[in-house]
């Protein structure tokens, strides 16, 4: 049986840098060839077992032609001793024949199981070899990561604390991080009005002006000199303590000029880092803001933010007023013409009553009574509503296109046509009319609108500003909230569903591609 031709071993280089992954690769390849080898091991052990089993029937199947042979001698003991010593000769060469072919497939599979041996001893030291290269190579390349991972996070440790310094000597001065930040404006000093606060911030500009005159504003330390001048040291520490004060002076107008509630917090900031960079800057000569002077601009910083919040909200205060106003003065306007129009008709009715009296029609007499006490009873109302401001209509409106589906309004009016003031609300500031959904008559439509207001506080859209009467409700749960009062009954209109003419025209418009009409 012929040897199989086998690789020589491979063995690492002396004195060679091996990479990372150079080692891991040379660590695979030898994986590799070991397992190649315990194959070939497999296959030569198989071989070997399969040689044996051959060997074990031949030896089988010669001691049965030995037992056959000796059966023939035990019969041929009267046959011719010469032929009988030829053919006990030739089953003796056989049986030679067959061990020695026995012997040379034995010493054939041991040799060739040696030599798979030998080879996986071979694998094994290569194997070995390149897990100590690759060990040493990781251990070394673990090492220099250790070590550039502290520097790096040194380095890191370095940015992050230069980042913070510098932060601390940034101002976030963008609108939209300081209103998200805001939230509700909170006053510093709580007073009347607008004029309380312009009064307070008249005083307190003429308490930091007497601090600039009496040189309490800017400090600095005594005792300069300059070319063993101590007039001129006075001199140029009087020069720079102006210039100091400028500075400072010039950020302080700059952020009440620019002043707006939400940037309170913004300004604050920035006038006290100022100061921080002018004590820096005036080190040397310990210059720096007086901390009275800066608590009084500081001061004056939140009187204006206060004075432009007050003076927003008496805007807004004197806006519904008008507004109330305006809808009072239609309200009357719509009570003395429907009075006028009432009278008149009374007067008409009377006129005819006497006509129908003087011809001695008594059912048309009986007809005009009916009516002019009609009449009467409806001029009474409008008065009786002329004279109680409570007395009107609430109504649930909404603005599918302009503010979703899940959106109404809810106010009140004292409009004899509660339908005139909600066309009023839909003109040019919404792109769509408003819907009406719900129309309740009250003697008491003042606290019927309060107290729907309450019982929807926590959907309320605007939560500062509660002249905005709008809330993610939908109709019905507002029905549901109406027939939970006493005036559930007075329901004079209700429809969930909003018809939104306009602006489903609109979608189908645009869906088709069409242009929208001049």
């Amino acid at each position: 049986m012929g040897r199989p031709d086998q690789p020589p071993p491979r063995r690492p280089e002396e004195n060679r840098s091996v990479g990372l992954l150079g080692a891991r690769r040379a660590l695979r390849e030898a994986e590799v060839e070991n397992a190649e080898l315990h194959l070939r091991v497999g296959e030569l052990e198989s071989l070997l077992h399969a040689n044996g089993q051959r060997a074990r029937q031949e030896i089988g199947a010669l001691r049965q032609e030995v037992g056959e042979l000796r059966r023939q001698n035990v019969g041929l003991r009267n046959r011719d001793a010469v032929a009988f010593e030829q053919e006990a000769e030739q089953a003796g060469a056989q049986l030679a024949q067959v061990r020695a072919t026995l012997a040379a497939a034995t010493d054939s599979v041991r040799t060739e199981h040696l030599r798979a041996r030998e080879i996986a001893e071979q694998s094994r030291a290569v194997l070995s070899e390149a897990v100590i290269v690759s060990d040493r190579i990781l251990t070394t390349a673990r090492a220099k990561a250790v070590d550039r991972e502290r520097a790096v996070d040194a380095e890191l440790a370095e940015r992050r604390a230069r980042i913070a310094e510098l932060d601390r000597q940034i101002v976030v001065t963008e609108d939209l991080a300081m209103l998200q930040e805001a939230g509700i404006y909170e006053f510093r000093h709580r007073l009347a009005d607008a004029v309380a606060y312009k009064s307070r911030l008249e005083d307190l500009k003429d308490r930091y002006k007497s601090l600039q005159r009496n040189d309490e504003a800017v400090l600095a330390a005594s005792g300069w000199t300059v070319n063993g001048s101590a007039t001129e040291g006075k001199r140029m520490l009087r020069d720079y303590t102006k210039l100091m004060l400028r500075a400072y002076n010039a950020e302080a107008d700059n952020c009440i000029r620019t002043m707006r509630p939400h940037r309170l917090a913004a300004s604050i900031d920035r006038l006290t880092k100022a100061r921080d960079t002018i004590a820096k800057l005036g080190r040397t000569m310990q210059i720096r803001v007086s901390e009275s002077y800066h608590r009084a601009r500081v001061e004056e910083l939140e009187l204006t933010a206060d004075y432009l919040t007050h003076q927003e909200q008496e805007k807004e205060r004197v806006r519904a007023e008008r507004e109330r106003q305006r809808d009072e003065d239609a309200a009357r306007k719509e009570f003395e013409r429907e009075k006028a129009r009432l009278l008149k008709e009374q007067n008409h009715w009377r006129l005819v009553q006497e006509r129908w009296r003087a011809q001695g029609d008594d059912a048309k007499v009986a007809e005009a009574d009916t009516k002019l006490d009609q009449l009467h009873s409806a001029i009474e109302g409008v008065e009786s509503r002329e004279a109680n401001i409570r007395t009107g209509h609430v109504y649930v409106i909404s603005n599918v296109g302009a503010f979703g589906e899940h959106m109404v309004k809810i106010g009140m009016t004292r409009r004899l046509d509660p339908h005139d003031r909600v066309r009023e609300l839909g003109d040019a500031s919404v792109p769509f009319k408003f819907d009406i959904h719900a129309l309740v008559f009250s003697s008491d439509a003042v606290g019927l609108e309060n107290r729907l207001h309450r019982e929807l506080a926590d959907r309320r859209v605007n939560r500062v500003n509660l002249r905005r009467e709008f809330f993610h409700a939908t109709p019905a749960e507002v029905l549901e909230v109406l027939r939970r009062t006493d005036q559930g009954d007075n329901v004079l209109h209700f429809t969930e569903l909003a018809e939104a003419e306009e602006w489903r025209a609109s979608r189908t418009i645009a869906a088709d591609g069409a242009a929208v009409p001049a």
